[in-house]
């Protein structure tokens, strides 16, 4: 079998395979680069608008002073503690208009996006019976909503309690959550009736948009100009319509689906890993991610096309040399780089369309002096373009 020529020359065109694959390496790197540098910009883009945005609120935050009584040494030693009581919404409305633009840095692209939000929120007095109590004194409440990055935060259009207007403070005036806003109630008659607040603001982010339901009924629309968006978090929209326009998504969640009403009972609060109504504005598939996928087959398309001039050897009296095995298969290898640097520029389809044909056009000419002649250079020609239709649907 050593002896063979058939055998050495399986063994060489085995080891022109494993040769073609440091430069196939090389260009996989490279599109690991580009697509570092596109995660950059995003990065960029973030730190100059502001970040991902979750909204906890509008909930009233009641400062709460409780007397209490302890054992101590058979004495009854009378302490006091403070805490805040969270009063949360009956219902919770909320309906959304996003407007997403694009942001270019060089040949990148990102996205930031502009919320028009209005809440309306019902809040029943009977909740506060437990405060109605002779050791209990409490403070002035406001009105806390919370968002992930203040710098979103654009104009208060309104914001109403019982149709009273009333001013808006920066800071959700929590110790450790001062990325919001906070409304100061008045301080008689709000915990004798049922309240009803109306919110209206603008909010700017990038990346997820997510509301917190923290009603016992909690609902939300979003309509926004932007088609590729991507549902994640806790809850799906119940209803959602998608089109190249854009998108409408309806949520709707309550506490018997979310136990959001114990989540605000005493203790610490974890205000980021409670469940929202969640949505990204997402990238659909870029050149990065589906020329990575395409390199993935290129050893197959190289093994075919070594195949088949090695059919053609050995039912001809052609000889190839290895060294012509190679310099097809880094044509091969150059169709991906080019793919690459004209997917950056004219998008993935038409880059492909353009590096096939520029690859069959430079490797039909070459095979037109290897073969010594135009019709089986032409036939491979055709060959390799068929081939490269066949991984574009791959």
């Amino acid at each position: 079998m050593l002896k063979s020529p058939l055998f050495w020359k399986i063994v060489t065109l085995s080891g022109a395979i494993l040769l073609l694959l440091i430069p196939l390496t090389m260009v996989r790197q490279i599109i690991v680069e580009r697509s570092d540098y596109r995660d950059k910009v995003d990065r960029a883009i973030r730190q100059s608008t502001s970040g991902p945005q979750n909204m906890v609120g509008p909930l009233i935050a009641i400062p709460v002073t409780e007397l209490y009584t302890e054992q101590e040494d058979n004495k009854e030693i009378q302490r006091k503690r403070s805490y805040i009581h969270f009063w949360l919404p009956e219902s919770l409305v909320i309906e959304g208009n996003q407007n997403v633009e694009a942001r270019k840095i060089g040949i990148y692209e990102g996205q930031v996006w502009h919320n028009d939000v209005s809440v309306k929120a019902e809040f029943n007095a009977e909740r506060l019976s437990e405060l109605n109590h002779p050791n209990i004194t409490v403070g002035k409440p406001f009105v806390v909503v919370s968002v992930g990055d203040a710098r979103g935060i654009g104009v208060v259009n309104t914001s109403q309690v019982n149709g009273t207007s009333l001013a808006v403070e920066p800071g959700t005036g929590l110790n450790g959550r001062t990325q919001g806003i906070h409304i100061p109630l008045p301080d008689a008659g709000w915990a004798q009736q049922n309240l009803s607040l109306a919110l209206s603001l603008t909010l700017s982010g990038t990346g997820d948009f997510s509301v917190v339901p923290v009603g016992r009924n909690s609902e939300m629309t979003l309509t926004s100009n932007w088609p590729h968006p991507n549902f994640l978090g806790d809850f799906l929209p119940a209803k959602r319509e998608i089109s190249e326009s854009g998108f409408k998504a309806q949520w709707q969640s309550s506490w018997f689906a979310n136990n959001l009403g114990e989540r605000f009972d005493g203790g610490k609060i974890s205000w980021q890993s409670m469940p929202a109504f969640s949505v990204a504005v997402a990238t659909p598939a870029d050149q990065y991610q589906l020329t990575d996928r395409a390199t993935k087959y290129a050893i197959l398309l190289i093994v075919l096309t070594f195949m088949s001039f090695f059919v053609l050897e050995s039912m001809t009296s052609l000889r190839l040399h290895p060294m012509q095995y190679l310099l097809v298969g880094l044509s091969l290898v150059m169709f991906y780089l080019l793919l690459l640097a004209l997917s950056e520029h004219i998008g993935f389809t038409a880059a492909w369309i353009i590096a096939s044909l520029v690859g069959a056009l430079m490797n039909g000419v070459y095979l037109q002096a290897v073969l010594q002649g135009w019709r089986s250079s032409i036939v491979f020609t055709l060959a390799l373009l068929a081939l490269d239709g066949v991984m574009w649907v791959l």
